[in-house]
């Protein structure tokens, strides 16, 4: 179902781009808008991965700096049958996490150290799971494309403001008017904001399925979900303040809400995803699936305690 939403919504970004080529009235300007956004976007999928663990401070991690965390990827990520994405730490006091790359050989995974701190070992791997789900399912290359075309639309846009502004556009031939082109202008990058965040919200669903699925117990996600909305409430981002056009990316929007940004969100409400998480519980416990044991990571940590009690350099290594 949530493949099908997500096909629907990148059905409608094309359709409002289509009818932004209209109100142009232009094959030209069309043309050169959309082959514009698709270079900035081929660019930025080709790099993502890197541009953003830049942007966010990540260092990388291996087995010998960081056993546990790095282990509890490394297992989760066979349960899931994905290469080995590299493993990044945020030194960040939110509780939080996000992928990243533009294919599952080329994938990262990033926590913040605060979530490392905050959470039992089997609801970080409720969170680790839901970022591998991202990873299997593509979502990375999903939100490209939609960002591809949301681009394009923009770009129309201003591309139409600039013509009736300096005279370039042609309102008697497009036939949509003054009031028309102003409408266009206004109401279809609104729109086509509000479909990307509509397919983001989409996948997010699609993720917590699959991830509840790679880590054996969906309510260790669902648990891992309220504690880090609790605590984002708490404790600020401010890396993630500063780029708020990357709040997508993280398992819980990282923004306190005291910016204009927060008043549509690129996530579900946490409610509901944790209601669809129960029912997701509920159903493998119908089918016989037993969802009360503990996984083993190979790092150590035992089934009392999320990390081993050895360690005394931290849950991260």
């Amino acid at each position: 179902m949530n493949y099908a939403k997500t096909a629907a919504l990148l059905a409608a970004l094309t359709a409002i781009f289509v009818a932004m080529g209209a109100a142009v009235g232009g094959q030209t300007g069309m043309v050169i808008a959309f082959f514009l956004a698709l270079a900035m976007n081929l660019f930025s999928l080709w790099n993502s991965d890197k541009m953003v663990l830049k942007m966010f401070g990540a260092q990388e991690v291996d087995e010998r700096s960081a056993p546990e965390y790095y282990g509890l990827v490394r297992d989760l990520a066979r349960r899931a049958e994905l290469p080995m994405p590299r493993v990044y730490i945020m030194n960040n006091p939110q509780p939080n996490a996000f992928a990243t790359g533009r294919s599952p050989s080329r994938a990262a995974v990033a926590a913040t150290t605060g979530l490392l701190d905050a959470l039992p070992r089997e609801e970080l791997a409720g969170v680790i799971a839901h970022e591998l789900a991202h990873i299997k399912n593509r979502d990375t290359l999903t939100m490209t494309v939609a960002a591809t075309i949301g681009g394009a639309i923009s770009m129309l846009a201003q591309y139409l403001q600039f013509g009736m502004l300096f005279g370039g556009h042609n309102n008697e031939r497009s036939g949509i008017g003054m009031i028309g082109a102003i409408l266009a202008m206004l109401v279809a990058p609104f729109a086509a904001m509000l479909v990307q965040m509509a397919i983001s919200r989409s996948r997010e669903y699609q993720a917590d399925r699959m991830g509840a699925l790679i880590c054996g117990n969906p309510r260790w996600l669902s648990a891992s979900l309220l504690r880090i909305e609790r605590a984002v409430k708490r404790i600020p981002n401010e890396e993630a303040e500063e780029i708020p056009a990357a709040a997508h990316m993280f398992i819980i929007n990282p923004l306190t809400g005291q910016g204009m940004d927060n008043l549509f969100s690129t996530h579900p409400n946490t409610a509901n995803r944790v209601a669809a998480l129960e029912a997701l519980a509920e159903e493998m416990a119908k089918s016989g699936i037993d969802v009360s044991g503990a996984i083993s990571t190979g790092g150590g940590a035992g089934p009392s305690g999320p990390w081993s009690q050895t360690s005394s350099r931290g849950p991260w290594g």
